[in-house]
C-alpha cells in the first residue's frame, strides 16, 4: 500500500556537490537565452577521456553558443589512475564521471562509443580489429545522427602522427562516418529511432605536434582566437577550459588558467569547405526552421527585455516562444528547443524541484520512502499538477504553487522484484577484450545510466503544461562538509567480497579465504558457498548466514587447498536465499571530484597454483600513484611495510630485504626528492631497490638513479609480444626461480610502458622485446651492481599483472625482490 503525506513548509532547501538541482544564476538565465536563438550543432569526436580540447569546448558552447558535444570513443579504461588503486573498468568509471564533471564546466555534452580502452596500441589496424570495427563505426553513425551535427572537429590526424592506433582511428572513422549517417541503406536498424543525418563539414583541430609550421596564414586553415573573456561567467574561455580540464585527476591534468589571446587552428580534412568561419554556410538562425522566424524575434524581444534584478519579468515572452516551438514540422529541432525553453523557464522562475530517498539504495521487492520537494520562488503563478514515478506511481497533487511557499510530502514506493540493479549499463554483460556488449540501441552513446527511478513533476505554467523529469538522489548533512549528495541505486539484497582479489599458492599448503557478507536490506538469512574450480578443495562446504539490519557485515572463512600440480582458475561466492541465488560483490569509489559510484560485479577472485620460491621476508613499500604490489608480495608470504613519510629514514632501510616504489613515484610522490640519497645509500650499504615505471614528464626528482639513465616513451604494447632473456645467468634470472621463456605467458594488457632507451654501461639488461615491425626494446628491466647493493629500474607492467595473478610475472618479481637477501647472497658465493 502507497501512503502519501502532504504538508506545507515556509523554507528554502540549498544544495550542493554532485547530483544536486541545478539553481542558475541571472547572469546563467541570461546566456541559456542567448542560446536559445542559435540553432547549430558542433561535435568534437577523438578517443579517450582527456583527449577533448576544452579550450575549444569553452569557446564554441559559451562564446558561439552552439550546441557543442564531445564524443569520446572509449571511457579510458586502459589508462593508468593517479588518484586510487582502480584499474580497468572502474577506472572506466571513474574517467566517465570524470568527462561529465568537465562538461558541467564547460558546457557541452558527452558522448561514448562501446570502444574499450584495451590499452596503448601502435596502429589503427590493430585497434580496428580488437574494436571490432563494424560496431563502433556504427556508433559513431548513431551519434551522429542523434546529435546531429553541422560540424565535426576532430582531435587527431587519420595517420600515424596521431602517435596512438586510438587516435588514428578515431578520426579515421569521424570522416568515415560523414558519408555513412546520410545514407539510408547503412544500419537500417538505426532508422526506426532516428533519421539520415550529413554533417556539413569536418576539420582536424591541428596543431604544432603534427604541423609544426601552421599559422593563420596556412591554406585550408581557420584561425579562432579561444582566449576572449565572457563578462557572463566571470572568466575567459580558456580559464573555464582549465578548469574543465581540472576534472581528469585520475589523470593529473589540473591545468591552470590562462589569459589573453590562444589561437587554435581548423585544418579542412572533409565536406565543404569553409573560408572563414567554422558555421560558414550554415543558417544558425531561427530562419533555419519553417515557422522559426517569428520565434527568433520573440527571443530577441526577451533578450532586449531581460532585466537580471527581475527575469521573471520576461515569462510571457518564454511561454510565447515556447507555445510557437509546439508548432514546429522539424521534431529535432522542436524537441531540442523546447527542453531549453522549458529549462529557460524553470530557471526564471527558480523553480526547485527534487525528490529525496531515505537510503541510497533499495532492494527490488521492498519500499522506499521519498521526499518529494517543489517550490517556486517566483510571483509566475504556477500549478503542480502531479508526480509521476517513473512507472511505478503518481501523486494528483493539484496545489498551486504560492510564491515562495515551499511544497513537501512524502510517498513510499514499492519497488518491482523484476527491477534491475544499478549496474554501469556497458558492463551489465561480458564483451570482449575491445568492445562492450550492449543490446540496446537506446543506450548506445549515453554517457551513463538513466536515473534508477526518474520523477517526472508535471506543472501549469500560464496555461501551458510543463513537465520537468529529477531523478531520486539521496542526501544527507556532513558536519564538516555540510549537504552532500550520492545517486540513489537498486541493489541486491546481499553482497559477498572475497578479501583478496588473487590467492597466491607457491605450496601445497592449504589457505584461509575471508569473504564478508554486508546486507542490502535487513532481516536476510541464507546459505554461503565458495565455488571452486575442478581439482580445488574448500572446507567447509558452506555457512549459514543471518543478518538482521541493512548495512551489516559478517565474516566467513573457507580453508582452500590447490592442486599438486601447477593451476589456474577463479573461486566464487555464492548466496542462496529464498530460493533466490545471488552473486554480487560491492565496489564503492568515492572521490570528492566526482559522485559516489557503486559497482556490484561477481563476487570472484582469481587461485593461482604456481611454483614460486622467494628470500627475504621483509620488504618496504613507498607509496606511488597507487598500485596492488603490496597485496600481491603479501600473498606470496613477504611482509610489507607500507612506509610513512616520517619512516623512510636511514636506520630503518636497513631493516629491509628490499624497497620498492610504486608505480610512477619519481612523478606523484611529492617529498621523493628528499628519500632518494637514503635509498641510493641504502643500495650502495647492500639493499635493493625496485623502481617501477615513471613517465618522463613533471619528475620530482632527475637524480633517481646511481648511473646516468633516461626515461622515453618506448613501451611493448602486444601482452604477448616474444621476450628474450639477454642474460639468463643474472640472479634475477636464476635465483631463487628459474626464468624461462613461459614465464611471459598469459600477460594482460601490454609487456611495459615508458622503458629508458638509454643508459650508462654499469646496467645490466636482462630482457628485450618488440611489438611486430619494430626494433627490439631492451631498457624494460635494468640492474646496475651499486655499491654491495642493486639497483633496479623496471618498466614491466608489474602493476597489471600481479594483481591479474600471472604466474611468470611473480617468478620474476619475486627474483628482483630476493636480489639483496641473504640467501640470494650465500646462493652467489656457491661454487
Amino acid at each position: 500500500m502507497r501512503k502519501v503525506y502532504l504538508l506545507l513548509l515556509l523554507c528554502v532547501v540549498f544544495t550542493a556537490e554532485a547530483q544536486k538541482p541545478e539553481k542558475p544564476n541571472a547572469a546563467d538565465i541570461l546566456l541559456k537565452l542567448k542560446k536559445l536563438n542559435f540553432l547549430g550543432n558542433a561535435l568534437y569526436v577523438a578517443a579517450h577521456p582527456d583527449d577533448e580540447n576544452t579550450r575549444l569546448i569553452s569557446y564554441l558552447s559559451n562564446e558561439r553558443l552552439a550546441n557543442t558535444a564531445y564524443l569520446s570513443l572509449t571511457r579510458g579504461d586502459g589508462g593508468q589512475n593517479l588518484v586510487g588503486p582502480e584499474i580497468r573498468e572502474a577506472l572506466g568509471v571513474i574517467r566517465t564521471q570524470e568527462l561529465l564533471a568537465a562538461r558541467r564546466i564547460d558546457g557541452g555534452q558527452q558522448y561514448f562509443s562501446r570502444a574499450n580502452d584495451f590499452g596503448y596500441s601502435k596502429s589503427t589496424e590493430e585497434t580496428q580489429e580488437i574494436w571490432n570495427r563494424e560496431q563502433i563505426l556504427s556508433d559513431v553513425v548513431w551519434v551522429y545522427r542523434n546529435f546531429r551535427p553541422d560540424v565535426i572537429i576532430t582531435r587527431f590526424p587519420p595517420d600515424k602522427r596521431a602517435g596512438h592506433g586510438h587516435h588514428t582511428t578515431s578520426a579515421i572513422m569521424a570522416e568515415e562516418a560523414m558519408n555513412l549517417a546520410g545514407d539510408k541503406s547503412k544500419y537500417t536498424d538505426q532508422l526506426k529511432h532516428v533519421s539520415i543525418w550529413k554533417p556539413k563539414r569536418l576539420y582536424m583541430n591541428t596543431g604544432r605536434w603534427w604541423s609544426p609550421d601552421i599559422n593563420s596564414e596556412t591554406p585550408g586553415v581557420l584561425t579562432i582566437d579561444v582566449g576572449g573573456y565572457n563578462p557572463l561567467l566571470g572568466k575567459s574561455y580558456t580559464e573555464v577550459a582549465a578548469l574543465s580540464r581540472s576534472q581528469h585527476k585520475s589523470q593529473g591534468f589540473g591545468s591552470s588558467g590562462s589569459r589573453g589571446e590562444q589561437l587554435e587552428f581548423l585544418e579542412y580534412m572533409a565536406g565543404e569547405e569553409a573560408k572563414k568561419d567554422i558555421f560558414e554556410g550554415v543558417d544558425t538562425s531561427w530562419k533555419r526552421v519553417k515557422g522559426g522566424e517569428k520565434i527568433g524575434s520573440i527571443v530577441e524581444k526577451a533578450i532586449a527585455a531581460y532585466d537580471p534584478t527581475n527575469p521573471t519579468a520576461i515569462m510571457p515572452r518564454l511561454l510565447e516562444a515556447r507555445s510557437e516551438i509546439l508548432k514546429l514540422d522539424n521534431k529535432y529541432w522542436r524537441e531540442l528547443k523546447l527542453a531549453q525553453v522549458d529549462d529557460l523557464i524553470k530557471a526564471t522562475m527558480g523553480l526547485f524541484l527534487e525528490v529525496v530517498a531515505d537510503d541510497y539504495s533499495v532492494t527490488p521487492g521492498d519500499a522506499i520512502t521519498l521526499t518529494v520537494e517543489a517550490i517556486n520562488r517566483s510571483g509566475f503563478p504556477a500549478k503542480l499538477k502531479h508526480v509521476k514515478y517513473n512507472a511505478l506511481a503518481d501523486t494528483v497533487a493539484s496545489i498551486e504553487m504560492l510564491e515562495n511557499n515551499d511544497i513537501v510530502f512524502k510517498t513510499t514506493l514499492d519497488i518491482p522484484e523484476n527491477k534491475e540493479y544499478s549496474k554501469p549499463y556497458w558492463l551489465r554483460e561480458q564483451g570482449t577484450l575491445g568492445t562492450y556488449k550492449v543490446n540496446d540501441q537506446l543506450l548506445i552513446g549515453k554517457p551513463e545510466n538513466t536515473p534508477a527511478i526518474p520523477v517526472k513533476f508535471t506543472l501549469e505554467i500560464g496555461g501551458q503544461e510543463i513537465s520537468y523529469t529529477v531523478p531520486v538522489v539521496y542526501k544527507w548533512n556532513d558536519p564538516v562538509k555540510g549537504e552532500q549528495y550520492r545517486p540513489f541505486v537498486i541493489a541486491p539484497p546481499v553482497f559477498a567480497n572475497i578479501s583478496e582479489p588473487v590467492y597466491i599458492f607457491s605450496k601445497a599448503a592449504a589457505k584461509e579465504v575471508e569473504v564478508t557478507l554486508k546486507a542490502g536490506k535487513g532481516e536476510i538469512a541464507g546459505k554461503l558457498k565458495l565455488q571452486v574450480p575442478e581439482g580445488w578443495k574448500v572446507d567447509p562446504a558452506e555457512h549459514s548466514y543471518q543478518l538482521d539490519v541493512k548495512g551489516e557485515e559478517e565474516k566467513f572463512y573457507f580453508t582452500l587447498t590447490p592442486p599438486d600440480k601447477q593451476s589456474t582458475g577463479a573461486i566464487k561466492a555464492i548466496m542462496k536465499m529464498d530460493g533466490k541465488t545471488y552473486n554480487n560483490s560491492l565496489v564503492t569509489i568515492n572521490y570528492e571530484h566526482i559522485p559516489t559510484q557503486l559497482l556490484m560485479p561477481e563476487a570472484e577472485a582469481k587461485v593461482v597454483k604456481i611454483n614460486i620460491e622467494k628470500y627475504g621476508e621483509l620488504v618496504g613499500y613507498i607509496q606511488g600513484a597507487g598500485d596492488a604490489i603490496p597485496t600481491a608480495l603479501r600473498e606470496i608470504g613477504y611482509e610489507v611495510w607500507e612506509m610513512k613519510e616520517d619512516e623512510i629514514t636511514p636506520e630503518n632501510l636497513t631493516k629491509l630485504d628490499a624497497v620498492i616504489l610504486g608505480v610512477r613515484a619519481l612523478n606523484t610522490n611529492e617529498r621523493i626528492n628528499f628519500y632518494m640519497n637514503d635509498l641510493l645509500d641504502y643500495v650502495k650499504q647492500g639493499g635493493t631497490l625496485i623502481i617501477q615505471y615513471n613517465t618522463n614528464f613533471r619528475l620530482k626528482t632527475d637524480q633517481f638513479a646511481p648511473y646516468p639513465l633516461e626515461l622515453s616513451r618506448d613501451r611493448v604494447t602486444d601482452e604477448n609480444a616474444e621476450v628474450k632473456i639477454l642474460e639468463p645467468k643474472h640472479p634475477a634470472m636464476s635465483a631463487p626461480n628459474k626464468i624461462t621463456g613461459k614465464d611471459f605467458d598469459g600477460w594482460v594488457q601490454e609487456r611495459g610502458l615508458y622503458f629508458p632507451n638509454k643508459w650508462d654501461k654499469s646496467y645490466t639488461a636482462l630482457l628485450s622485446s618488440k611489438d611486430k615491425g619494430e626494433g627490439a626494446k631492451n631498457g624494460g628491466l635494468l640492474i646496475a651492481k651499486y655499491g654491495e647493493g642493486y639497483y633496479v629500474y623496471t618498466g614491466f607492467s608489474w602493476f597489471r599483472e600481479l594483481p591479474a595473478g600471472v604466474p611468470g610475472a611473480y617468478r620474476i618479481f619475486v627474483n628482483l625482490v630476493s636480489l639483496g637477501s641473504k640467501e640470494s647472497k650465500t646462493e652467489a658465493h656457491k661454487p
